[in-house]
Parts: C-alpha cells; sequence; structure tokens
C-alpha cells in the first residue's frame, strides 16, 4: 500500500510537540514493514533552515481562492528511513517567524495556509503518486477529508482513495468564519451543523471527523475521553456519532534516541541488571543545576513539561508550600505561558534551596532530568497521550501521574503486595490527592530500597516501541482500503 502522510509538523524538520514525533516515527515504521511512506510538510522558514536549497518536483501548482489564485511549489525532500519527503512552499503564507501565531495572537489568515497545504498536497499526488490512504493530523489537515469528498469526489483519479484523522488534541480545532465557505470555494452545503459549521463557526477539525474515513486518537483512554463533555471540547457528539470509526492507537517512543543504555546525553549509562550509572546520573543532574549539596536521602523529583494550564501546574501551585518545606528536591524544565512561567520562577525565589527551575527549551537537559531524577511529576488535568511518562519509565524514574489518557494507558500504580505496579496515579484532578500520589512516592523511595528498585526495574522493562501502534496503522489503512474498494 502506499501512505500519504500530511501534517504541519515533523521532526527533524519542524516541532512544537507531540505531533511532530509522530509524523516523524510512524512512516519509518510503515515503511519498515514494506509499505510505500510519503510525507507532506508545510515549507516554513524553519523548514527553509533544516532542508535548503531543495529541488523543485513541480514548479507550480495553482490554489484557486475565491476571487484569486495562489501558487505553490512542491520540492522534494528526499527519501530518509524509507520514507519519500516534499515540502509544500508558497513564502508569502509560510515564511514567517512562527508556525501558527504571534505572542498577541494566531495569524488570521491560517484558514488560507493550511486550506493551500491540503489542496497543494492532493494536487502534488496526482503528478507524483496517489495514495490508498491519506492519513492526515489534527486541525491543520483536517480539510484534506473534506475537499476529498466535495469538490474532488468526482476526480477520477482520487476518489477512490481513503481517509484516516488522527486527532493529537481536540482542543485546538481551527475555528474560522462563516464566509470561509465560500472563500475555499466549496458548496454552501458544508456549512450545516452534520458537517463542517459548529456554534456558527467553520470548524476544521470537526470538518475531517466528519469527512474521514476513520479517525484515530493517540491512546485508548483519550479515544474514550473525548466523547465525553469533559474532553471533547464541544466535539463529543460528533465523535459519539462516528464512535464506530474511532480508534484508540497509543503513541510509542523512540528508544533509539531514549535509552539510558546508550544516551550520549547523560553521564552514565545503565540498564535494569546494572542500575550503577542512575547514581551517576543525579549526581550529573544536581550538578547541572547548581545543587550539588542535595544527599543521596533526599528524592529528587523532576518535571520537563510544556508550562501551560493543560499540565496541571496550578495543582502545583497548591501543594507548593507544603511539598517545598519537606525534605525534597524539585528540578523543573520547560517553557510556556508566561503565567506559570511567573509561577515557577517565583517558587524559585521562594524555596531557594529546594527548587531549580529552568525556563528554555533544551534537549539535552531534559535527557539528564529524565536519567538524573528519582521521581517525575504528570498532573496534567488532560494529557492525550504523553511521552514523559514513557520516556520516566525507561530510565528508572517513577512516573507520578494523573489518570487520564495516555497517562492512565502506561502507568501502573504499585502494589506493595504483588510489587507489581510501574508508578503512581490519582483518580481525580485534585491537589489533594495529587499530594497524597507523590507521598506514596516519596515514602516508598525513603523506606524501602529493595522495593524500590523492583519498581524501577519494572518501568524499565515496559516496552512502550513504535513497532506495535505501526502494525495498528497499518491493520486500520488495510481496512479502509478495502472499504473504499
Amino acid at each position: 500500500m502506499h501512505i500519504v502522510f500530511a501534517a504541519s509538523e515533523c521532526v527533524p524538520y519542524v516541532k512544537t510537540g507531540g505531533l511532530a514525533d509522530v509524523v516523524g516515527a510512524v512512516p519509518r515504521e510503515i515503511a519498515r514493514l514494506g509499505h510505500q511512506a510519503t510525507v507532506y510538510l508545510p515549507y516554513y522558514r524553519q523548514v527553509r533552515e533544516r532542508a535548503p536549497a531543495k529541488k523543485p518536483v513541480i514548479r507550480s501548482l495553482t490554489i484557486p481562492f475565491a476571487y484569486y489564485n495562489r501558487f505553490a511549489t512542491i520540492l522534494d525532500g528526499g527519501k530518509h528511513a524509507g520514507v519519500q519527503f516534499y515540502f509544500v512552499d508558497c513564502p508569502e503564507l509560510f515564511d514567517r517567524e512562527s508556525l501558527y501565531a504571534t505572542p498577541t495572537g494566531d495569524y488570521l489568515d491560517n484558514w488560507e495556509r493550511f486550506a493551500l497545504f491540503c489542496r497543494a498536497t492532493l494536487e502534488a499526488t496526482k503528478q507524483l503518486g496517489v495514495p490508498d490512504i491519506f492519513h492526515v493530523h489534527d486541525w491543520q489537515a483536517s480539510m484534506l477529508s473534506v475537499y476529498l469528498r466535495t469538490v474532488y469526489y468526482f476526480d477520477p483519479v482520487l476518489r477512490n482513495a481513503g481517509t484516516v484523522l488522527t486527532i493529537h488534541n481536540a482542543g485546538y480545532q481551527g475555528w474560522f468564519p462563516p464566509q470561509t465557505t465560500e472563500r475555499l470555494l466549496l458548496p454552501w452545503d458544508v456549512f450545516t451543523m452534520d458537517k463542517v459549521e459548529h456554534y456558527d463557526s467553520f470548524n476544521y477539525l470537526k470538518g475531517g471527523i466528519v469527512y474521514s474515513d476513520a479517525i484515530t486518537t493517540v491512546s485508548k483512554k483519550y479515544a474514550e475521553e473525548i466523547k465525553t463533555p469533559a474532553y471533547g471540547n464541544g466535539m463529543e457528539s460528533v465523535l459519539t456519532k462516528r464512535a464506530a470509526d474511532l480508534h484508540g492507537i497509543l503513541n510509542g517512543v523512540d528508544y533509539e534516541e531514549w535509552d539510558p543504555a546508550t544516551d550520549h546525553n547523560i553521564a552514565a549509562h545503565y540498564t535494569p541488571e546494572n542500575l550503577a550509572g542512575k547514581a551517576e546520573c543525579r549526581k550529573d543532574l544536581l550538578y547541572a543545576f547548581g545543587a550539588s549539596h542535595i544527599s543521596p536521602e533526599t528524592p529528587v523529583l523532576g518535571i520537563v513539561s510544556r508550562f501551560a494550564s493543560q499540565k496541571g501546574f496550578d495543582l502545583i501551585a497548591q501543594i507548593a508550600n507544603r511539598l517545598l518545606n519537606e525534605d525534597v528536591y524539585l528540578v523543573a524544565l520547560g517553557t510556556g505561558e508566561p503565567y506559570y512561567e511567573g509561577l515557577f520562577r517565583s517558587l524559585n525565589d521562594q524555596f531557594a534551596g529546594k527548587i531549580s527551575v529552568r525556563i528554555a527549551y533544551d534537549d539535552a537537559l531534559a535527557h539528564k532530568v529524565e536519567a538524573g531524577s528519582d521521581i517525575f511529576l504528570m498532573p496534567s488535568r488532560y494529557e492525550p497521550c504523553g511521552l514523559n511518562q514513557i520516556y520516566s519509565l525507561k530510565y528508572g524514574t517513577v512516573p507520578v501521574v494523573h489518570a487520564t489518557g495516555g497517562l492512565d494507558d502506561t502507568v501502573q500504580e504499585w502494589n506493595p503486595e504483588t510489587k507489581e505496579g510501574t508508578g503512581f496515579k490519582f483518580p481525580n484532578y485534585d491537589a489533594e490527592q495529587f499530594y497524597s500520589a507523590i507521598h506514596r512516592a516519596i515514602a516508598l523511595f525513603r523506606t524501602d530500597k529493595a522495593a524500590w528498585t523492583a519498581l524501577m526495574r519494572n518501568g524499565m522493562k515496559q516496552n512502550y516501541s513504535w513497532a506495535g501502534p505501526a502494525k495498528e496503522y497499518a491493520a486500520l489503512y488495510e481496512e479502509v482500503a478495502r472499504r473504499r474498494s
């Protein structure tokens, strides 16, 4: 089969979150399974910096809008690990400082930028290879499914292609004014409650949900959660109607990059069989954060995150006074919303000697936090999948998580009777429950080193590689292709 992946981010070219990791990994694994995999990506300024002077394979595609045309060039990104890459180049839309927004808000023409990307991808495949399946990601690529089943419905070249939409985070949907319908040259009959209209806005993600053949999310738990008002962000009724076509496929991680046995970013290597290097990594982490004085008996709590309301830092604020007055040390690494950056700066000032904060994105330091911490905190309000808890497991750093989405799917509560489990969870989004879960972890760390070592090893032996998810995606592609044929 031939699968075309259309997405707004992909490592190693451009990344703001987990979407980029998925689009970087899944096509590679699909190619390893013997399928043909192609990735289409906007040629942002950030992509050009990593992949300059690419050769055009299609010099000009005409992309019509109401009252004017845009023109896109398709650039050859080359073939890497069996995956062919193409970049959609339209400098007036993609050659910008940021991907989606400025500090004052979203780009006002995002409706046009990503509609052009979707339509250019469709047109390009007619010359470069029509796939059996288009796998589109999040709202930025959702219009491909809408176009394919509306204005391209009678295209004899494309009409048999299937579509799979992956929702990485239902909180981001792409809301635009009703007149977007005519700006995109779509018939007004798509702007109805059962299609793309959502509270009098043109909703790109809703269009993808309605018009795609199958929908996936990035964990089984999140696939259930987004059918409820608490997590659906207004899409719950639409997703419930598509429940038979909604699948939860847990994200994998790249163990070539995240493995303490081989990681070049950490001070010493270690394995479940030989954990000696873990202590060296802890010393190195504390040195990097200016805290070499911390006792080996003091648990080191780690955070690596985007500083945002979704990530549960309001719970951190509620328990900070109690927690940081105890014999613990907290290291935190991340950037994000000004309010939460300010919160961590304030805690850093207030509890000098008990916490060290770096407001930065630093991949090498993130590896050190994963390897050197004893306990990793992820109190996310919601988490479609999450990756850091999986990294933590591999590094023998015990995760404390809110039992939501992929956090609930990947972390099993420690059972002191059976010595089974990989971490600690709290069921409700509540500061007291979070505090209690942290204390269960701290108590085990301090009082029972043998049990703590067993818990670490349990986590390190887990396997969340991409091999399993890739087979699930391949099976879904085959099912959709059969249905389309």
